[in-house]
């Protein structure tokens, strides 16, 4: 607990705050914007995400594998990193200004001309600020990069949001997301700058040894944003706009999974990477089942009651135009539950970025394989199925890899029993929250308040009672529920039984 979820639950304090934020763009866009507007605004997103992942060819990642055991050559690592990719994003911004027609019939849009090069500036500025969170997380500096995550996202949810309650324009909204990149960058270099000094200074040396790292692992990331993101091509490709702004609705990133999974593995990690130094993999072992565990303690119930208030959930947040995305979401739902098991995060501490590409060609060769069939058999939903099916493959592939690197038995790979645990508590406690759903007879929002109060409840009797955790976990956890209710009580003049007056 001290060593990793600690860490992790600071910085997801902080996130937390953009996971509100994040929410709230998609909210207004969708009331906004017709639908074939916002199928827009999502496709230029996922042509920047898409680009943004790939752009970095593992510079950035590998931070975390470089500077915990080289923190005195920090500073070259840094400035070697942040070259790179003001070299990649320029190339980036050229290539989009020259082939934005080329793109938009790719996707099957010719209004993404006129936008496509304002992605490529807000592609540039992004990847030029994308070490700072890494710094301040190897550095252990977890309260300051928490700060940085909610206000960061925060303003950047103001600068997507204002310009277009202003001008209902998605002109605007470019505009914002440039100027928010661009003062993202501003702070990363006050930053760097002081954090390293006079060390900030290219390394030819360090150079080589970053890319002989980087570079292979950037292949692997290269394939793996391919396959994250080929079953939103697909779609953009074989129907329309508006099919698509529902099909992206249905394919929901709740920023809860994002934040909390990318969290938990950077410090995973590091905590590794130490142990791996000292060649204890008992230690890292531990860290590994430990981890897992936690996070299927949050992740299981939250795919559950996503599963439980997923109507309500799509037509309060988009409306019911997009109720036809609901099948589409529910579906997306269930693949969340492979974030929990981090695999890739185990095979980077070990520098298996061989295994990484070889496994990412798998996942994608399956993916083209079946996404024509399954598109043409299923609709819509197909391309969500592909996408689960190749990462179930994946995965028992990543830790068959994982099991011969720590030199264990199939039963010691994972917390089998309480990962069941785990799944069964979330099923059970589905059963109160149905029942509530089907007898309560009001407005939407109040059902899904209702319904996901009940479920909550549910699940913390249960995992209190029955979970897979010690009396220790169990009491912090119980403090921690109990805190806020404490307060408001005290707020309120109340006392709890037994509590002497002041």
């Amino acid at each position: 607990m001290e060593a990793i979820f600690r860490p992790a639950l600071i910085l997801m304090s902080g996130r937390g705050l953009g996971f509100i934020a994040a929410f709230a763009i998609p909210m207004v866009l969708a009331r906004v914007f017709t639908q074939e507007e916002f199928g827009t605004y999502k496709q230029l997103f996922l042509i920047y995400g898409t680009l943004f992942g790939i752009a970095q060819v593992g510079m950035a990642e590998s931070l975390y594998y470089f500077l915990p055991v080289k923190a005195r050559r920090g500073g070259g690592y840094v400035m070697n990193t942040l070259l790179m990719m003001a070299a990649i994003g320029t190339l980036c911004l050229v290539g989009m200004w020259l082939g934005q027609a080329y793109i938009a019939r790719l996707l099957n849009n010719p209004d993404l001309v006129e936008y496509i090069p304002y992605v490529g500036l807000y592609l540039l500025f992004m990847l030029l600020s994308v070490v700072m969170e890494i710094v301040m997380t190897v550095k252990k500096q977890h309260k300051s990069a928490s700060f940085t995550y909610a206000f960061s996202d925060l303003l950047r949810a103001m600068l997507y949001v204002a310009p277009v309650l202003m001008f209902a324009d998605l002109f605007w909204l470019m505009l914002g997301a440039v100027g928010f990149a661009i003062m993202r960058f501003g702070a990363t270099l006050v930053y760097v700058a002081r954090e390293f000094g006079r060390t900030m200074r290219p390394d030819g040396p360090l150079m080589r040894k970053h890319l002989g790292y980087a570079i292979p692992f950037g292949l692997a990331g290269l394939i793996e944003v391919a396959q994250v993101n080929l079953h939103m091509y697909a779609v953009s490709y074989y129907f329309d706009v508006a099919t698509f702004a529902i099909y992206a609705v249905g394919c929901l990133q709740v920023p809860l999974i994002d934040f909390l999974s990318t969290s938990t593995c950077n410090v995973m990690m590091v905590n590794m990477r130490e142990k791996v130094r000292e060649k204890d993999l008992t230690a890292v072992l531990n860290i590994w089942l430990d981890t897992i565990r936690k996070l299927a303690l949050i992740f299981c119930p939250l795919v559950f009651g996503l599963l439980i208030i997923a109507h309500e959930l799509i037509v309060m947040l988009f409306t019911s135009t997009y109720e036809a995305s609901v099948p589409i979401f529910m579906v997306w739902t269930v693949s969340m539950l492979f974030a929990g098991l981090l695999t890739d995060g185990v095979l980077r501490v070990f520098a298996e970025t061989r295994f990484l590409i070889l496994q990412n060609i798998l996942h994608l060769a399956l993916i083209i394989i079946m996404i024509h069939f399954f598109l043409t058999t299923f609709g819509l939903i197909g391309a969500v199925l592909v996408t689960l099916t190749a990462t179930a493959l994946t995965k028992i592939f990543s830790l068959w890899r994982i099991k011969h690197i720590l030199g264990v038995s199939t039963a010691q790979l994972l917390p089998w029993k309480s990962l069941g645990n785990a799944v069964a508590i979330a099923a059970l406690a589905t059963v109160p929250a149905l029942l509530v759903k089907a007898v309560l007879v009001a407005p939407g929002p109040l059902v899904l308040l209702a319904t996901g109060a009940t479920y909550t409840l549910s699940y913390y009797c249960l995992l209190v009672f029955m979970g897979p955790m010690d009396s220790q976990e169990k009491d912090m956890l119980m403090q921690a529920v109990h805190a806020p209710v404490h307060w408001l009580l005290r707020s309120c003049g109340i006392k709890r039984p037994g509590e002497l007056p002041r």
